[in-house]
């Protein structure tokens, strides 16, 4: 999901992330009288603060190409492409509240460019429906921005392993039992759920892999601790 006083990070290409940006307010309808370039740069630098391991500019750029793929389900793509780049904007791992905070970021600089109300609240409604992933039946919006946020639970074996890694370093200050019991939680409420993806995409080329995946990093957390030699 804050201290900016570093520029962002160079792992993906900012300048191809800033025009992205440019495309994506201009297609949401924001007048040409204020310049979106330092909202890009604002963004760019809260996803690249310190603290962050995964939820990072390599995130922001992920979900992007995700929702690329899952264009044709979306009913207001702008929407969908804007929520992604609010959707972790501010992210304290500490912290419980980050998907409102970032939502109500999105409500105060989207008008701001322009962008009418009633687009600046789907943006809004989608920040938050990050908070659980469980988009309503025939929400397509919802569904996009949700399976492109999950879509790295379907990596392969070495990429999932990395986004692991990442996750653990955002909570370096959890105890490893402590992480080790909640991560667990988490894994098991998500093979419960009958479907991780909702969109034909996600449930053809994502599922199977994300359930594998997930399954496998459980049965890691749960396997007992071998005992010391003498």
């Amino acid at each position: 999901m804050d201290t900016g006083t570093q520029h962002p990070d160079t792992g993906p290409d900012t300048a191809a992330l800033q025009a992205r940006w440019r495309a994506t307010v201009a297609a949401a309808g924001a007048t040409a009288d204020r310049d979106p370039a330092p909202y890009a740069e604002r963004l760019l630098a809260a996803w690249a603060e310190p603290q962050r391991r995964y939820h990072t500019t390599a995130h922001l750029a992920d979900v992007l190409a995700r929702i690329d793929v899952l264009a044709p389900h979306a009913a207001d793509l702008a929407a969908v492409q804007l929520a992604a780049w609010f959707h972790d904007a501010v992210y304290r791992p500490d912290r419980s509240e980050n998907e409102e905070r970032s939502a109500a970021l999105a409500e105060r600089a989207l008008p701001e460019l322009g962008i009418g109300a009633a687009r600046t609240a789907e943006v809004a409604r989608l920040v938050r429906l990050t908070v659980t992933h469980d988009p309503a039946p025939g929400d397509t919006d919802g569904e996009a921005l949700c399976d492109a946020d999950l879509a790295v639970l379907a990596g392969a074996p070495e990429a999932y392993a990395a986004y692991v890694a990442a996750v653990r370093a955002e909570y370096g200050f959890v105890p490893d039992e402590a992480f080790r019991t909640g991560r667990a939680a988490v894994l098991r409420q998500l093979l419960d759920l009958p479907r991780l993806f909702r969109t034909p995409y996600g449930a053809t080329h994502w599922e199977a892999p994300a359930r594998a995946n997930l399954a496998a990093e459980l049965a890691a957390l749960e396997a007992p601790e071998p005992s010391g030699g003498i």
